[in-house]
């Protein structure tokens, strides 16, 4: 693959993915530092970076189209699923972990179709 070779509609779509997921985690983990109970949201600013690293590492391997990719997509999809799980229980009360479970859930689906 060359520089010019677009990636194929399935890859560019969970390269996407990745991409928003990334974004959403790490604004996430952002705004749960600011909250009163910072304490409280420990385990979801650790889930979030998780996250962000994966989604970051499988988006680099999706750029190149890397024999990896699956196994990487396998490892993103979990943290995904991990971080969505944990964001959900905090949702209600903040738009941040709602806007990341989203993203999570997207993020595994498509992850999920590519590890397969």
């Amino acid at each position: 693959m060359t520089m010019n070779t677009p990636l194929s509609p399935e890859l560019q779509a969970c390269l996407d993915a990745c991409l928003t997921c990334l974004v959403a985690c790490e604004h996430c983990a952002a705004a749960c530092l600011a909250e009163d109970n910072v304490k409280m949201m420990a385990g979801c600013i650790r889930l979030d970076r998780d996250c962000a690293d994966a989604c970051a590492l499988t988006a680099r391997l999706l750029m190149r189209a890397s024999e990896l990719h699956p196994a990487a997509c396998r490892l993103c999809a979990e943290a995904c699923e991990r971080c969505a799980a944990e964001c959900e229980q905090h949702a209600a009360h903040h738009d941040h972990c709602r806007v990341c479970a989203e993203a999570c859930r997207a993020c595994a689906a498509e992850c999920r179709k590519m590890a397969a």
